[in-house]
């Protein structure tokens, strides 16, 4: 199994709209890839290693998939749909990691 983490930074001029991404953007995305995503979860970053710190990152959205050939099939149709979406809650560009899950 893979996980396609989208992590959006936390910077001074970000704008996030958390409630449009979790009540309307990952549901679109759930939509669009079908039974390809086997799962989602987003995570709000609180704060970093020290007490009280800046999080690195204002949230972070996971996308489950069997392997990254099913991910590429299910996202690769709606990939500009999924993108233009993004100004619709915020400001920011997101980094993209894909990652072999090996623990659960």
């Amino acid at each position: 199994m893979i996980q396609v983490s989208v992590m959006y930074p936390n910077q001074d001029d970000a704008r996030f709209d958390m409630a449009y991404y979790t009540e309307i953007h990952m549901p679109l995305v759930r939509k669009l890839t079908g039974q390809a995503c086997r799962a989602v979860a987003v995570q709000r970053g609180l704060s970093g290693p020290q007490p009280h710190s800046k999080p690195t990152y204002i949230a972070l959205g996971h996308l489950y998939f069997d392997s990254v050939p099913a991910f590429e099939q299910a996202f690769a149709p709606h990939a500009a749909q999924i993108m233009a979406d993004l100004p619709n809650f915020t400001n920011l560009t997101p980094a993209i990691q894909i990652n072999e899950v090996v623990l659960e």
